[in-house]
C-alpha cells in the first residue's frame, strides 16, 4: 500500500513506498534552507509515520533544480531571521523551538532514520541529519556550521554534536566555519560512511521495492553499499588539537598570529573576520555542551538565541551578520565590539542566563 503526498509546489515531498517512509527536501533553488512551514511539515511527517506499522524506517534526501539529491541543506532561512529579527516578529521564536524540537525528534526517533547527506550540508542541515541512525556523505558532500560568520553560533544541537568530535575538531569546526568533505566528515564522527554519488538513486529505489525484516536490516543494507574514503585532515589534528584547546579566544588568535606555517594564519585571519562577541560564545558553548545531555544542549542553545536576537538591546550580532553576508552583501559586518581583545567575561555570560524559569521555558517538555 502507498501513501504519497507529492504536490508540486511542497516544500517537503513525503511518501510511503514498501515498508519506507521517504522525504525529498524540494526548495532547491533556496538550497533547501528550512522555513517554518518545512519544520512543521517535517514534524507532522516524522510524528505520523513513528506508530505507522507499515513504515519500518525512514529516508531523507535533499535536491538540486536538476532533481533529487545534490544538495542536502543549507540551513534555516537567514533572510526570514533578518526580517523577522528586525521587526521583533514572534514567528522567529516559534521557528527556533519548533526547529530544535525537531531536532530532538530525530535524534530518540524509534525507527531507523537514514540522512543522505549529498550536496551542502549546512547549520539546520546538520540538525536534521546528526541525529540520524546512519549519516551517509558523498564524495560532493560539503559540511560546515558556518554560524559565526553571521553572528549567530552552531544551533541545533550543534553543541552536543560537535563537542563530541575527537579532541579539539568541535571548537575548531565551531569557531571558524570551515568547510569539509566526506572523508573527514567520517574522520570527525559526522558521518558514518561514503555512498558514491552515481549509487543514490539505485539505492534509493531500492529501499521502496525490497522486503526487509525490521527496521534494522533497511539500515543494513544502506550500510553494505558504503565505502570507505580519506581523511585530508587527518594529519592537521595534532595542530587543531594544540591550538583549539587553549582558555580563551585571544589565547588562540595570539598563537595562530604568532606561528609561522600558512594554516595557522589562515586559520587566524578566518578569525578575525567572525563576530568577535560571538567568538567567545561559542567557545564557552562548546565546552559546556561536552558535559551536557541533548535536552539541556538545546535548551542552552533555545535560551542563547533569545539572547541574539531580542535581548541585546538592538546591537544583534546576529541581524547584522546576515544583513552584511545575505541582505546588504557588503560583507562588511559592523561587529560590537570590534575586536577580539574587547570582549570581556560579562558581555559572555548573560547568553548563558535562561530568560525563563525552568517550567516555563519552551523546550521544557525534552527528556
Amino acid at each position: 500500500m502507498t501513501e504519497m503526498k507529492m504536490e508540486a509546489t511542497s516544500e517537503v515531498l513525503s511518501e510511503v513506498r514498501g515498508q519506507v517512509g521517504f522525504i525529498t527536501l524540494n526548495r532547491p533553488r533556496a538550497l533547501n534552507a528550512l522555513s517554518l512551514g518545512m519544520v512543521r511539515d517535517l514534524m507532522g511527517i516524522l510524528l505520523a509515520w513513528k506508530d505507522d506499522a507499515r513504515v519500518l524506517a525512514v529516508a531523507i534526501r535533499g535536491s538540486n533544480k536538476e532533481g533529487p539529491f545534490g544538495a542536502f541543506c543549507a540551513g534555516g532561512d537567514i533572510r526570514f531571521l533578518h526580517q523577522a529579527g528586525s521587526q521583533g516578529n514572534p514567528l522567529l521564536e516559534d521557528f527556533f523551538t519548533e526547529e530544535y524540537a525537531l531536532n530532538h525528534l530525530i535524534h530518540n526517533y524509534g525507527k531507523p532514520y537514514i540522512a543522505f547527506m549529498d550536496g551542502i550540508v549546512m547549520g539546520g542541515g546538520m540538525g536534521i541529519s546528526q541525529g540520524a541512525a546512519l549519516r551517509v556523505v558523498t564524495e560532493r558532500t560539503k559540511m560546515a556550521m558556518p554560524e559565526t560568520a553571521i553572528g549567530l553560533f552552531p544551533d541545533v544541537g550543534g553543541g552536543y554534536f560537535l563537542s563530541r568530535c575527537p579532541g579539539r575538531v568541535g571548537e575548531w569546526l565551531a569557531l571558524t566555519g570551515d568547510t569539509i568533505g566526506a572523508g573527514d566528515a567520517v574522520e570527525f564522527g559526522l558521518a558514518d560512511g561514503i555512498l558514491p554519488v552515481d549509487q543514490q538513486v539505485p539505492v534509493w529505489e531500492a529501499l521502496g521495492s525490497g522486503h526487509f525484516a525490521d527496521g534494522a536490516a533497511i539500515k543494513n543494507y544502506v550500510a553494505f553499499k558504503l565505502i570507505a574514503g580519506s581523511a585530508t585532515l587527518s594529519s592537521a589534528r595534532g595542530t587543531i588539537d594544540h591550538y583549539f584547546a587553549l582558555p580563551t579566544v585571544r589565547e588562540i588568535v595570539a598563537q595562530l598570529e604568532a606561528a609561522g606555517s600558512d594554516w595557522a594564519r589562515t586559520t587566524a585571519a578566518t578569525l578575525r573576520k567572525r563576530s568577535p562577541l560571538m567568538l567567545h560564545v561559542v567557545l564557552e558553548q562548546v565546552r559546556r555542551a561536552r558535559s551536557m545531555g541533548l535536552a539541556d544542549d538545546l535548551r542552552m542553545e533555545r535560551d542563547m538565541v533569545r539572547h541574539c536576537f531580542f535581548l541585546r538591546a538592538g546591537q544583534s550580532e546576529t541581524v547584522e551578520g546576515i544583513r552584511a553576508l545575505a541582505v546588504d552583501k557588503d560583507h562588511a559586518p559592523k561587529w560590537s565590539p570590534g575586536c577580539i581583545e574587547d570582549v570581556t567575561p560579562e558581555m559572555v555570560a548573560p547568553f548563558f542566563v535562561s530568560p525563563w524559569p525552568a517550567y516555563a521555558h519552551p523546550l521544557a517538555a525534552l527528556v
